[in-house]
């Protein structure tokens, strides 16, 4: 018994939302089959497993048709290979519905006993707002009253989905990430215009962390907000009430607003593994990539008794672009990494 609450102790107990010394991947992984996919994930990231996306399947499986189908009363279309709002659902649709319906019927089977914390993905709404047109034309972003609708068309229907997987799998804590990558581009009004010869208003901080806020209070579970741009605003971030924020740690330029984000509470999703091979080059070790973030924890000047509570080790961002082998490598180096740093 003693040695159980040791291990307990030791791995398990943490003021986060997450096993101590856990690893998770960030959503994306090749290939068409979602079983084979969703078994990779139960087996390498036994501690913080994930919903699988794969992209490869076409239109409706990639980031912004599958996220625009969380929205409530907001039917999109593709058009010219771009989505865009509908006057009614149709058949992307149904397609979109369809991939997402089957992707869950297999996290269900999968994931029917398992006890723990398990993560959803969508892409946040000022991502959405800056991917999807109008049908008029012209992308969402440029109406702040279409922004405002999406962002609560999209609350509730996270909640929605959220609330589908705590049914489906009841002894699990679901946990949602935003996908975000195109927040920096939209507070610094880089969004380009259709004709590319202008770009969209900027957001102020504030606005975009009200967006983002919407989500977190709907869905009314650990938000983590993932970001693989360049200038992660980690200041709205956090006044979005984000459980976490993920980043990929090679763009990390100024440790300054990183430690203070760290040591306000935020948790750290640390992308720590590229998410594509150099030609020719090995996997990382699992020893190489907790000396990464515990070097990285050291500088911003941590205990590293912390370290294995607030950080999750991730690749940098998706690996659908990855090959097969190279992704179960990844995904168990990340996971040995992370078992490593909670027994320093």
């Amino acid at each position: 018994m003693l040695r159980v609450l040791v291990e307990l102790g030791r791995r398990g107990v943490s003021d986060f939302p997450w096993p101590v010394g856990a690893a998770t991947g960030l959503g994306s992984l090749p290939g068409t089959d979602i079983a084979e996919a969703q078994r990779l994930i139960m087996g390498e990231l036994p501690d913080l497993p994930h919903l699988a996306e794969l992209p490869a399947r076409g239109p409706g499986a990639d980031m912004i048709g599958r996220s625009a189908g969380f929205l409530v009363e907001l039917p999109v279309q593709l058009y010219v290979g771009r989505w865009q709002m509908a006057l009614r659902p149709g058949k992307d649709q149904r397609r979109i519905a369809d991939l997402l319906e089957r992707d869950l019927d297999q996290l269900t089977e999968q994931a029917d006993r398992y006890a723990g914390p398990i993560k959803v993905q969508a892409a946040g709404p000022w991502t959405l707002a800056s991917s999807l047109d109008l049908a008029i034309g012209g992308r969402m972003l440029r109406d702040a009253g279409a922004v405002r609708d999406l962002t609560n068309s999209l609350a509730e229907g996270l909640r929605r989905h959220v609330a589908d997987v705590q049914r489906r799998l009841p002894r699990a804590s679901v946990l949602l990430q935003l996908d975000e990558p195109s927040l920096p581009a939209v507070l610094d009004g880089h969004i380009p215009t259709e004709s590319g010869f202008s770009a969209y208003r900027a957001v102020d901080g504030p606005d975009a962390a009200t967006g983002l806020r919407t989500i977190v209070e709907a869905v009314g579970v650990p938000v983590i907000v993932h970001c693989c741009a360049p200038g992660v605003p980690l200041q709205v971030v956090r006044d979005a009430g984000a459980a976490a924020v993920a980043l990929d740690l090679g763009l990390v330029k100024d440790l300054d607003p990183l430690g203070e984000a760290l040591e306000a509470g935020l948790g750290l999703f640390a992308g720590a593994v590229a998410t594509v091979p150099a030609p020719g080059a090995r996997p990382p070790t699992s020893a190489k990539i907790a000396d990464r973030v515990s070097t990285l924890w050291s500088r911003l000047g941590f205990s590293a008794a912390r370290l294995p509570e607030q950080v999750v080790i991730t690749p940098e961002c998706g690996l659908a672009g990855a090959p097969q082998p190279y992704v179960r490598a990844v995904l168990n180096a990340c996971r040995d990494a992370g078992r490593r740093l909670a027994e320093v």
